[in-house]
C-alpha cells in the first residue's frame, strides 16, 4: 500500500472530525513537536490553521524561519514562568496554564506590550501526579482569581487524560466545561474544550471537544533523539 503524503493525511483527519462533530465547528491543532519549519510550513498550506507547540525554544526557532506563516501558534506544552517573556503577547494562545502564579505572570507581560493574551486553563483530569493541570476541585477558585487579573483572557479548558484510559475521562471533562460555561465570571468565557489527540481526537470531538490537538496522524511519528 502506498503511503500517505502529508496533504493526505491532513485531508483524512479533516474528514474524520468532520464526521465526528455533525455539523459542529471543530478547531484542529497541527502538534508540531520535533518537526522542523519547512514541514510546519506545509502542512499549513494543506490546510491547518492552528499549530501547536510544546517547547517555547522550538517556538522560537521556527518562528524566527518565518514557518508560521498563515497560521495562529498556541502553546500547548507546560511552560516555565521564565518562559513567558518569549510566548506571551506573541502566540495566538497559551493552552497550558494551570496555576494563578503563571497566569499573574502572562497577565503582567502582556500588559507590558499593551494586549491581551488568550488561554486556556489546563486541568489534570485524572488527578496524575506527573502531570501538570490544576486539580478540578481547583478550577472554581482559580476562575475566580482569573477573573480579576488583567492581561489575559480566559477562552475555555484543556486536558490530557490518563492515556491508557482517555476516553474514560472525556465525559468527566465535558460536564466541567458545561458547569463552568453557565458560571457567570469576568474576563472568563467557556469558548474552547480542547480535548483529543491523534489516538482517540474521534471520540474526544463525540463527548464534547470542539479543539482537538493532532500530531503523529498529521506529521508521522516523533523523531526523539
Amino acid at each position: 500500500m502506498t503511503e500517505m503524503t502529508l496533504e493526505q493525511r491532513v485531508a483524512a483527519v479533516r474528514q474524520t472530525i468532520e464526521e465526528a462533530a455533525g455539523g459542529r465547528q471543530v478547531t484542529l491543532v497541527g502538534v508540531a513537536k520535533t518537526k522542523p519549519a519547512e514541514m510546519v510550513a506545509r502542512v499549513i498550506r494543506a490546510g491547518v490553521d492552528v499549530i501547536g507547540e510544546n517547547y517555547v525554544q522550538e517556538y522560537r526557532e521556527k518562528d524566527a524561519a518565518g514557518a508560521y506563516e498563515g497560521a495562529k501558534v498556541h502553546i500547548i506544552g507546560h511552560l516555565q514562568q521564565n518562559k513567558v517573556k518569549y510566548v506571551a503577547g506573541k502566540v495566538d494562545m497559551i493552552q497550558s496554564v494551570d496555576s494563578l502564579s503563571l497566569l499573574e505572570a502572562i497577565g503582567r507581560r502582556a500588559q507590558a506590550l499593551e494586549t491581551v493574551q488568550d488561554v486556556l486553563i489546563e486541568v489534570n483530569i485524572g488527578h496524575e501526579p506527573d502531570k501538570s493541570g490544576c486539580a478540578p476541585e481547583a478550577l472554581d477558585e482559580l476562575l475566580a482569581r482569573a477573573s480579576g487579573l488583567a492581561g489575559i483572557r480566559v477562552r475555555g479548558l484543556m486536558a490530557i487524560p490518563p492515556a491508557e484510559c482517555s476516553r474514560a475521562y472525556f465525559e468527566p471533562m465535558y460536564n466541567l466545561f458545561v458547569d463552568n460555561s453557565r458560571k457567570k465570571y469576568d474576563n472568563v468565557s467557556m469558548d474552547f474544550l480542547s480535548m483529543g489527540m491523534s489516538d482517540d481526537f474521534a471520540d474526544a470531538i463525540r463527548q464534547g471537544a470542539n479543539m482537538v490537538r493532532v500530531g503523529t496522524l498529521i506529521f508521522g511519528p516523533r523523531n526523539y533523539m
